[in-house]
């Protein structure tokens, strides 16, 4: 088992006509074992810019708090939000500086830059940027991730579609995982608004 594997997780991001969904599973594991069933891997960094950090629990975490951090300073010095874009490059510059010894995550960047336009993109545990028009996954549930997203994602789709396609491609892929699951929780985010669900799933 990979170190990546052994709190199991499930991350998903899409976009819509200028919103976005951003979903992921709330089992917290050791392996085989289910420590917690609401655990949280997906954090606002402000209204229109969500992070969500799949692979080892103790290294998201911290490398959160450190994002935050960063996102805090720029926001007193230049007195605005960071850009989606902006914080990708971020997390990237970040996540390469400790190559070496690196945080064992999987990011994933939604977020609404200008003109309303959905931005998501993810990278692996050294800050190699995938960036993606359609949507993006991450985590130990992934291969069956991208398959049911393939098969329902439809372009320009509006905020209750996007919620009800991410929410059916979350819910069928972790069921193919067994280090992912125990329900959902969905972000989906427009220019006004952000609306927070929790899904029930299967609980084994």
């Amino acid at each position: 088992m990979q170190i990546f594997e052994y709190n199991g997780s499930a991350l998903v991001a899409m976009v819509g006509k200028n919103c976005f969904a951003i979903a992921s599973d709330r089992r917290l594991g050791v392996q085989l074992q289910t420590i917690a069933t609401d655990f949280q891997r997906i954090s606002k960094i402000h209204d229109r810019l969500f992070l969500g950090l799949s692979g080892l629990a103790t290294d998201a975490q911290t490398l959160y708090q450190r994002l935050l951090f960063r996102h805090k300073l720029y926001q007193l010095r230049e007195e605005r939000d960071m850009k989606p874009e902006t914080f990708a490059n971020l997390v990237s510059a970040l996540l390469y500086e400790k190559r070496f010894g690196p945080y064992f995550c999987q990011p994933v960047i939604a977020g609404l830059g200008d003109e309303d336009k959905p931005f998501i993109c993810t990278m692996d545990s050294i800050g190699a940027k995938e960036l993606a028009k359609d949507f993006v996954v991450a985590g130990t549930a992934s291969e069956s991730l991208y398959g049911a997203c393939e098969s329902m994602f439809k372009e320009d789709m509006e905020p209750e579609e996007l919620f009800e396609t991410v929410s059916q491609a979350l819910l069928s892929s972790v069921d193919r995982d067994c280090l992912s699951g125990w329900g959902g929780h969905v972000y989906v985010v427009t220019p006004t608004e952000v609306k927070e669900r929790i899904l029930k799933g299967r609980m084994d």
